[in-house]
C-alpha cells in the first residue's frame, strides 16, 4: 500500500494508464494531477486524457506557451464537458507554468485520445474535411446540414441517419481522395500532421454514421459503435506514443472501461453491450510497455454511493487506507450490488482485476473541488 507511483512502474513502461470508476467522482482526477507531477519528475513528458483528440490540439498549443485565454481553452479544448472540471483546469494551468522557459524537448505535451463522439451522438464530418481541404488548397464544396448529423436521432434511429445517403457517399469519396493526395505531399511537418488528423477524424465520423444507418437491431448497432469508438481510441494512443517516443513515456487517464486489458460491458438503452476496450487493443501490441492502474471507490455521498459491505471487494480495500492508496495486492471478495446505472460507477469485480496491474482505491470520494 503506497501513494508513490514509482513502486508500480518499470523501466519498460512507456504508456501508463490510470482509470477512474465513474466520471461523476472527482477525487481520482485530483489524484491524477498529483501523480502526473511525480511522473514528470521521472521523465514522463506527455499526458493523454479521455477527450476529443482534435480539440485537444488547442490545449496543447496553450500549455506550450501560445497566446490564449484559459477560459476559452477550457471551453473549446475539451469535449464531454470535461473542460468544466476544476482539476482539469488546474492541470492545464500547471502544465503551462511548468513549460515556461524550458527547451522544447523538456516541455510537457497534452493530448486528447478520444473520438469526436458520445456513444449516442456524433457531429457532422464537415469541419474536419474542410480543414484538410483548406490545407491542400482545393476548391470543393463540402456544405451540408450539420444538424441532421449531430442530433441524437441520427444515431439511435437508423431511419433518421444520413450515414448511407448519397451525400455521405459523396463526402467519403472526397475525403478518401484528399487522404491519398495528402499522403503524396513530400513535406511532413506539424501543419501536415494536423491536416491528416482532421481528415482521418472526418472519415472516421463518416464510418461511424454509416454504422448508425445499418439495418441491425439497436443492441447490435450500439455494440458496434462502442467498439468503433474504442478502436479509434486505441489508434490514437498508438499514434501519440509514436509522436512522443523520443521524449519520454506517456501518462493516460480515462474511465476504467476504456483502459483495462480485458473486454468491457455495460447496460445501454436497455441492451447489454460488450466490446474490446482501447486497453485490450493496445496491450497485445505494446506488451510490457503498457501498464494500467484501475481506480476504485469506497463511498461518495454526493451521488448516493454508500459504504460498501465488508464482504465486497471495495469493502476489503476500505480497511487498508485512511484516504487513498495504491496496491498490487488485489483483494478477494464479492462484487458490490449497491450501485445504480445513473451513478456511472463500474463496481470492482474479478474480470476488471484480471485486466489491470494494480488498484488505486479512494476510501471516501470528494466533491468537484479539492
Amino acid at each position: 500500500m503506497s501513494q508513490d507511483i514509482r513502486e508500480f512502474i518499470s523501466p519498460f513502461t512507456e504508456l501508463l494508464a490510470f482509470g477512474e470508476p465513474t466520471h461523476r467522482e472527482h477525487a481520482h482526477t485530483w489524484i491524477r494531477n498529483e501523480l502526473f507531477e511525480q511522473l514528470a519528475a521521472l521523465g514522463y513528458r506527455s499526458i493523454a486524457l479521455e477527450t476529443c483528440r482534435v480539440r485537444g490540439l488547442l490545449v496543447d498549443d496553450y500549455v506550450q506557451g501560445a497566446p490564449g485565454d484559459l477560459d476559452t481553452v477550457m471551453e473549446e479544448g475539451f469535449s464531454h464537458s470535461f473542460g468544466q472540471w476544476p482539476a482539469n483546469r488546474e492541470l492545464v494551468a500547471w502544465m503551462r507554468e511548468y513549460n515556461a522557459g524550458k527547451a522544447p524537448e523538456e516541455r510537457l505535451a497534452f493530448h486528447g485520445f478520444d473520438f469526436q463522439t458520445e456513444t449516442t451522438s456524433a457531429p457532422s464530418p464537415r469541419p474536419y474535411l474542410e480543414y484538410a481541404r483548406d490545407y491542400l488548397g482545393e476548391d470543393v464544396d463540402l456544405t451540408t446540414d450539420d444538424e441532421k448529423w449531430s442530433r441524437d436521432e441520427a444515431v439511435l434511429d437508423l431511419t433518421q441517419s444520413p450515414g448511407r445517403s448519397e451525400e455521405a457517399i459523396r463526402l467519403r469519396e472526397i475525403g478518401t481522395a484528399m487522404l491519398r493526395r495528402l499522403h503524396a505531399v513530400k513535406t511532413v511537418d506539424d501543419a501536415w500532421n494536423r491536416a491528416e488528423l482532421h481528415l482521418t477524424a472526418g472519415l472516421s465520423l463518416l464510418q461511424y454514421h454509416r454504422e448508425c444507418a445499418e439495418p441491425n437491431p439497436l443492441g447490435v448497432r450500439l455494440n458496434r459503435l462502442c467498439q468503433m469508438r474504442d478502436g479509434v481510441m486505441a489508434r490514437n494512443l498508438l499514434e501519440i506514443r509514436r509522436a512522443e517516443a523520443a521524449k519520454g513515456p506517456t501518462f493516460v487517464f480515462a474511465h476504467n472501461a476504456h483502459l483495462k486489458r480485458t473486454n468491457s460491458s455495460m447496460e445501454m438503452g436497455g441492451e447489454r453491450i460488450e466490446w474490446f476496450s482501447a486497453g485490450a487493443l493496445v496491450a497485445p501490441i505494446l506488451g510490457d510497455q503498457y501498464a494500467v492502474v484501475a481506480g476504485t471507490l469506497g463511498r461518495n455521498d454526493t451521488f448516493g454511493l454508500g459504504e460498501p459491505d465488508k464482504a465486497t471487494l471495495e469493502g476489503q480495500l476500505q480497511g487498508r487506507f485512511t484516504t487513498w492508496g495504491l496496491t498490487a495486492d488485489k483483494p478477494v471478495g464479492e462484487t458490490r450490488t449497491d450501485t445504480r446505472l445513473e451513478m456511472g460507477y463500474f463496481p470492482l469485480d474479478q474480470h476488471l482485476m484480471d485486466g489491470v496491474d494494480a488498484l488505486l482505491h479512494v476510501r471516501v470520494g470528494r466533491p468537484v473541488t479539492r
